[in-house]
């Protein structure tokens, strides 16, 4: 007997606000029931890629903080731990434990915006302005650090711009003393809730096999079982001094993945709490004229400091021939950059693995089968940024 259903094709977005940016996604139906679902994207590509490649490596910094805009400076980090492998580069213990608290902030901020916008997709309007009076409070402390709120380019090719400010720390230590206590408020408001459990449990579900395959990393792939954690697996900026544990869920539906998310802040909060306490004194960039520029207090009084902050700037460096990777945890999962230099001043190929893309591609995995008003909370889940996705 034939089959007589008829599907109905639609399109979710590019302009909904749920798909997180300008993702379209083409849902065919069966009367409420997603039977097939095709992500199509490269609404907001930018070429970053080739962009980079007809720029210095100093100058390629800048374009980094432009991909998940809710994380530059796990961006700027990713970028600089590369680069410094294609140049044998070391930074000093003070400078690598301040990339972490840096990194710390930046993906205790990324969750917060994740949580309250994922709350707020599927109905709870609340929780939003909670995770945002915490996330204020983290671009305070950024912005007294950076000088900038959103796009800093702070972490340098071997280190920082600068070192901590008079107050940074203390600040830090401000945030890390109440934190614990703010997300047991999220948690009253969303883990227990009836309504929260019913939109959650079961949704969205990607075994571990599956997620593997498909190359998902971070929260998603944790949330499944599988314990995969770049600051673990593949230690940088001195992250094996640190005591912390991995989260991991269990049936990788849309409540683990909340689940997990949370108790990563908690786990970033243990971080940090390690990091002020044991911060190395010291130095915070390589000695190594040849790619750093020097101190800004001596460009503005030293001749030869100002010419060679004008050639570095102008011409940058010239790592030897040769290729490196270089990833970290990123807030979304594993973002990595692969260079290959050909000896001169510019890479000759830049290629970034953004967590967010392959992420999005299990997206189709989680939701066939699932109504329409799940997709919406399988999309928020994922926690996906669209200029990291296209680029």
């Amino acid at each position: 007997m034939a089959d007589d259903r008829r599907f109905m094709t639609i399109n979710m977005g590019p302009q909904h606000p749920a798909t997180h940016g300008v993702l379209r996604i083409e849902l065919e139906l069966d009367g409420e029931i997603v039977v097939r679902a095709t992500p199509f994207i490269g609404y907001l590509h930018r070429g970053v890629e080739k962009l980079a490649e007809v720029k210095t490596y100093h100058q390629a910094l800048t374009l980094t903080d432009r991909l998940d805009y809710t994380a530059a400076l796990s961006n700027n980090l990713a970028y600089c731990v590369a680069v410094e492998r294609l140049l044998n580069l070391e930074v000093p213990k003070r400078g690598q434990y301040l990339r972490v608290i840096l990194a710390e902030l930046t993906r205790i901020s990324a969750h917060l915006l994740w949580l309250g916008t994922h709350a707020l997709d599927i109905g709870a309007m609340t929780v939003f302005f909670y995770t945002f009076r915490e996330r204020e409070f983290l671009t305070d402390i950024i912005e007294l650090m950076t000088g900038s709120r959103l796009t800093p380019s702070f972490i340098r090719i071997g280190g920082l711009a600068k070192d901590a400010p008079e107050g940074f720390l203390e600040m830090v230590r401000s945030f890390v003393d109440k934190f614990p206590d703010r997300v047991k408020e999220y948690e009253t408001l969303l883990t227990d809730n009836i309504i929260w459990r019913s939109r959650t449990k079961g949704v969205g579900s990607i075994s571990g096999p599956d997620a593997v395959s498909f190359g998902v990393t971070g929260p998603v792939l944790r949330a499944s079982g599988v314990n995969y954690d770049v600051r673990k697996a593949h230690p940088y900026s001195s992250y094996e001094d640190f005591d912390f544990e991995i989260p991991l869920g269990e049936a990788g539906d849309v409540f683990d993945r909340y689940s997990v998310l949370l108790r990563e802040m908690l786990q970033s909060h243990r971080i940090l709490d390690q990091a002020i306490d044991r911060l190395p004194k010291g130095a915070v960039n390589a000695d190594a004229p040849q790619y750093l520029p020097p101190p800004k207090e001596d460009v503005s009084r030293d001749m030869a400091a100002l010419i060679r902050h004008f050639k570095l700037m102008e011409e940058s460096f010239k790592p030897p021939v040769g290729e490196a990777y270089g990833s970290i945890e990123g807030p979304k999962g594993e973002l990595g950059f692969y260079l290959v230099s050909d000896g001169s001043n510019k890479p000759l190929r830049f290629r970034i693995r953004p967590p967010s893309m392959l992420n999005l591609g299990a997206l189709p995995k989680m939701i066939v089968g699932r109504m329409v008003a799940d997709v919406i909370a399988a999309i928020g889940s994922i926690d996906i940024v669209l200029g990291e996705i296209d680029r």
